[in-house]
């Protein structure tokens, strides 16, 4: 069994081929002083603004941020926006050549306006159509590139278009006859498109979505899910496996932690550790670029499962979307985690 140093720096040596939908995340920081005389809401007076890199792209920067390298690969438009992302990522240092421009359609970006601590609107322009045909084949080129240099794939999906069934598809079987390992992180349009893949992570919402099974509902007792409700999540789990015919299966359960399980039947719940919550957003992708390099280094499923139920954690004390620390990663994994000998 690895050390968790060992495994930390196995991470530097792994090569990491994101594919999914790429946005802007843009803040608008202030403070509110009194309302308008135009309507009831709040007047927000502007001290700064700031982008950063979201959706795939902070994944991209979480891969990153844990000593691997990244290749996006994702869609933006041929506008303002997407001249932001592509200099985002360059000041990031992530390579661009993977990233196709399109003048069919906008570059998301997600505007939040923030008082002090607290949002008070987001604003979000987007199109989230299927990609065209010539879309499609640019992507899937850029794709196979980046593929050939690749020791694990991610797919970000955000349900904006930029993935879907015959890209997911072909993805997929390229990647299997290569022997590289696929990890998804899935939304609602195509959650039951991604069969024969290697790891699937959805939420808990994702998953009653993605089954229809409403019935699942676990609630907060000493930050760990009752019985019954481990039985119906184990169940859910077994017809997903059903359904996509995957190796593991990781779901979060926000603050009842995460639960791993795999083709072997090993299965385990790992409980959430008590932490001050500042925002949750981004925490889902910090999840899934733990995951994908464990699976890349071949750590156990229980080790996976930890590590990113501790990343998903740590994220969440931090306002915005931001990548996780390696260096507060480990620490946290050296204090918490045991690793057997």
């Amino acid at each position: 069994m690895l050390s968790l140093d060992q495994l930390f720096d196995d991470f530097t040596r792994l090569t990491v081929l994101i594919v999914g939908d790429v946005m802007v995340d843009a803040y608008v920081w202030g403070r509110v002083e009194r309302i308008s005389p135009e309507a009831p809401v709040p007047v927000v007076r502007v001290n700064r603004r700031e982008n950063r890199l979201g959706g795939a792209a902070n994944v991209a920067l979480n891969v990153q941020a844990l000593g691997a390298t990244p290749l996006l690969c994702a869609l933006t438009g041929d506008d303002t926006h997407g001249q932001t992302f592509q200099a985002l990522l360059k000041k990031q240092k992530i390579a661009t050549d993977y990233v196709v421009s399109s003048s069919e359609r906008a570059t998301t970006v997600k505007e939040r306006v923030i008082a002090g601590s607290q949002q008070v609107v987001r604003v979000d322009t987007e199109d989230d159509h299927l990609l065209t045909h010539a879309e499609q084949t640019a992507l899937l080129k850029q794709a196979e590139r980046a593929l050939a240099q690749a020791d694990v794939v991610i797919f970000q999906d955000y349900d904006k278009g930029v993935l879907s069934q015959p890209v997911i598809q072909h993805i997929i079987q390229q990647a299997k006859a290569s022997g590289i390992p696929v990890a998804v992180d899935p939304k609602k349009r195509n959650f039951l498109h991604y069969q024969h893949a290697t790891l699937f992570k959805p939420n808990l919402k994702e998953l009653r979505q993605g089954l229809q099974q409403e019935r699942i509902a676990l609630h907060h007792e000493d930050y760990a899910p009752l019985h019954s409700e481990q039985d119906a999540v184990r169940e859910a789990s077994g017809k997903l496996r059903s359904l996509l015919n995957h190796q593991t299966t990781l779901i979060t359960l926000s603050e009842n932690g995460i639960f791993v399980d795999n083709d072997t039947g090993d299965y385990h719940f790992i409980p959430a550790h008590v932490r001050q919550i500042a925002d949750v957003s981004g925490a889902g992708d910090t999840v899934i670029s733990i995951a994908a390099l464990c699976l890349a280094a071949g750590t156990s499923s229980s080790m996976l499962a930890s590590l990113a139920n501790l990343g998903g954690g740590i994220v969440c004390e931090y306002t915005g979307v931001v990548p996780i620390s390696q260096a507060r990663l480990l620490k946290e994994a050296n204090d918490h985690l045991r690793v057997p000998s």
